[in-house]
């Protein structure tokens, strides 16, 4: 059986309403696809505390949790991860790729010019077809 990984991912938008991407380095699994930035959720964590945390740890900046946005399970190879996405904001720093190869701000519309991590499309496409 397949071991099921609980992952949270961060919706970040700026002021100009453009939402954060994240390419996965090649020393990742998934290479060189864009995701959106987050991680594990650990035992005992909450979603608002997974996603803080690990945004602090990857992007080196820190970010509120809004709100859940996308409840999507898909089925690779290996594993089946859980990707809920939360809408996020930027309270402080700015978003340094440590782990991942590079970061862009993109508009909803031009969301689906990247490569994403199929687990992402759903709320790719929820973001994309939402109006602001």
């Amino acid at each position: 059986m397949k071991k099921l990984i609980k992952v949270v991912g961060a919706v970040i938008e700026n002021e100009n309403n453009e939402i954060l991407c994240a390419l996965r380095s090649p020393d990742m699994s998934l290479p060189n696809m864009w995701e959106f930035p987050g991680g594990k959720v650990e035992k005992d964590e909450n979603l608002k505390e997974a996603i803080e945390r690990e945004i602090q740890e990857e992007l080196d900046c820190k970010i509120e949790f809004l709100d859940t946005f996308n409840d999507n399970t898909h089925e690779y190879d290996n594993f089946i991860v859980n990707l809920i996405t939360v809408k996020c904001k930027l309270v402080s720093g700015t978003p340094t790729a440590n782990e991942h190869s590079k970061l862009i701000w993109l508009k909803r519309e031009n969301l689906d010019s990247l490569k994403w991590a199929p687990a992402d499309i759903p709320a790719v496409m929820q973001l994309i077809s939402e109006k602001v």
